[in-house]
């Protein structure tokens, strides 16, 4: 297929806060150096922000590296979180409030702001086209190039105008060859290229297996009178079972709004949990209730959390790249904390591409010079010392993990290396073996149903295009994972994109592909790995406003 081609000096797939800073410093280090630099972003979301969700209490040292005027360039970080409240809720009514003396240093948000990481993006494109950055928004990287020698030369974007069996529609339009002389890889969790990537270059050779959660939230408005501008709630315990880890969290942020969500990490054991579900009863306690009460749901999302830490980290450097920010998993999970790490990795990449470019390389080579830069930086340094948090949740329980951690992070992160061998997708038992879990149905004034949560994210794909979740075998949802597993993937997607439906001649999976947000738990959690996400046309998917 003939198809126009584009060449940059650098490529960056991903207009997240990692790919962003990227091309943010590439540029600056290029007018430091008085010379030029041709650099693009691809976004596979509408628009810059679109498909961007996160908590978000954002530690800001990153930006201060990045941006140090960013009070004066507007940046939108107008909250600062000014009180934390760590929870245990014992059941659903009764709660536990730890001392701060008692609670890991590394959960405490003194220095950080309530923000959304969708406005802090849309800045950060601000900021790039300033440089003289390309964005391309619409457009997702979906093949990758390679050349002679193996080493990645850029990326093919999608294909524009095909129906649902591959054909060429009226309109058709061939994706474009993106050439560069370094491709960053900043696509958030589990990007699709960048599994291929680890894959292909065995960069997790030595390695635990990547770890993952689910984090669910909504955006709410609140009467002014339940307003405070600056507290931070975080909890664990109840609605979760003892073997399922995770954890809620709540902020008051700016204009009467309340981020609230929960987090599920996805090594849990029963195929009948739901974490939407689980989401919408949380919100019925009471601790988390009266910050609710009265208010409005404005928008709701989900996204898998990259939360291995450092003992899953894979080698971020190959032939002709990159792996930044999520897409490698450089969030710090015992701070539910990503964005500060993900800009620090990308400025440490962009730093080394840069030295590369300047110093006369012809592109494509390994780009080593990353890897003492990272190690000798401070994101690396923080998931060095958490680096067992995850293992000891899974190993010993949110109890005794939290008290292992606790002791770790006391002692600078100098206990014995826990590992955690097992990947989540072979976590699930049988559903025989496991109880049903019965859920209340929502009340829809503070739990809701997910046909009205899908329009709540503003999700919209053309229906007549190709789907993007495909089964690599098509008999194993009704042949293996139905009789073992009461097929999971009708309860662990959040928005009932994965259907058995009812025939004379038997049961039939549906795959509603039009409601996809985009998380990737199917992509994560399937117990038989047989679903794989791909990115779907141009502009699909969710279109968070401010989440």
């Amino acid at each position: 297929m003939d198809r126009e081609s584009m060449s940059f000096d650098v490529v960056i797939v991903g207009a997240g806060v990692a790919g962003l800073s990227a091309a943010c410093r590439l540029m600056q280090y290029a007018a430091e150096q008085q010379r030029e630099l041709s650099v693009c972003v691809l976004e596979k979301g509408a628009e810059v922000g679109a498909h961007i969700l996160s908590g978000a209490a954002f530690d800001p040292s990153a930006l201060n590296r990045l941006f140090p005027d960013w009070h004066q360039r507007g940046a939108p970080l107008h909250v600062a979180a000014s009180q934390d409240e760590i929870l245990y809720l014992r059941d659903s009514r009764r709660a536990l409030r730890f001392p701060e003396a008692l609670v890991p240093p590394s959960m405490l948000n003194r220095g950080s702001y309530l923000i959304s990481a969708a406005d802090l993006c849309r800045w950060l494109a601000e900021q790039a086209e300033a440089l003289g950055v390309d964005i391309f928004p619409g457009f997702p990287a979906q093949q990758l190039m390679f050349g002679e020698q193996g080493q990645v030369t850029g990326v093919i974007t999608g294909d524009m105008g095909l129906d649902r069996a591959g054909n060429e529609k009226a309109g058709f339009e061939p994706g474009i060859e993106l050439h560069g002389r370094y491709t960053l890889f900043a696509e958030g969790s589990r990007g699709h290229l960048g599994k291929q990537l680890i894959e292909r270059f065995d960069l997790a050779a030595g390695r635990d297996p990547q770890h993952y959660a689910i984090g669910l939230k909504e955006l709410w408005q609140v009467p002014e009178e339940n307003h405070q501008p600056g507290l931070v709630i975080h909890s664990a315990g109840w609605p979760l079972g003892r073997n399922t880890q995770g954890g809620s969290f709540l902020y008051h942020g700016a204009e009467r709004q309340v981020m609230v969500g929960l987090i599920v990490d996805l090594a849990y054991d029963n195929p009948w949990l739901s974490p939407f579900d689980e989401f919408q009863r949380l919100k019925h306690h009471p601790t988390l209730a009266q910050h609710l009460a009265g208010g409005e749901r404005l928008a709701f999302g989900a996204r898998s959390i990259t939360k291995g830490g450092l003992n899953s980290l894979p080698e971020m450097v190959f032939p002709g790249g990159l792996l930044i920010g999520c897409d490698a998993g450089t969030l710090d999970f015992s701070r539910i904390k990503g964005l500060h790490s993900a800009m620090g990795s990308a400025m440490d990449a962009a730093e080394t591409v840069a030295e590369a470019l300047t110093a006369g390389d012809a592109g494509g080579q390994r780009l080593t010079a990353f890897n003492e830069r990272f190690r000798a930086g401070e994101t690396y340094a923080e998931l060095a010392r958490q680096r067992n948090f995850g293992p000891a949740m899974h190993r010993f329980g949110m109890l005794g993990g939290g008290a292992w951690s606790w002791l770790d992070q006391k002692l600078g992160g100098r206990l014995p290396r826990l590992r955690d061998p097992q990947p989540d997708h072979q976590r699930l038992r049988p559903a025989s073996d496991m109880p049903k879990i019965d859920y209340p149905h929502p009340d829809g004034v503070l739990s809701f149903d997910k046909p009205s949560s899908v329009y709540l994210s503003n999700t919209n794909h053309e229906e007549n295009q190709p789907c993007h979740l495909r089964l690599e075998n098509e008999r194993v949802p009704i042949e293996v994972n139905l009789p073992r597993y009461a097929e999971p993937a009708q309860r662990y997607c959040p928005v009932s994109v994965y259907e058995i439906e009812e025939h004379s001649d038997g049961p039939v999976f549906r795959i509603n592909f039009q409601n996809c947000i985009h998380c990737k738990t199917c992509d994560i959690k399937d117990p038989s790995q047989n679903i794989r996400w791909v990115p779907p046309e141009g502009g699909g998917g969710p279109g968070y406003p401010n989440m």
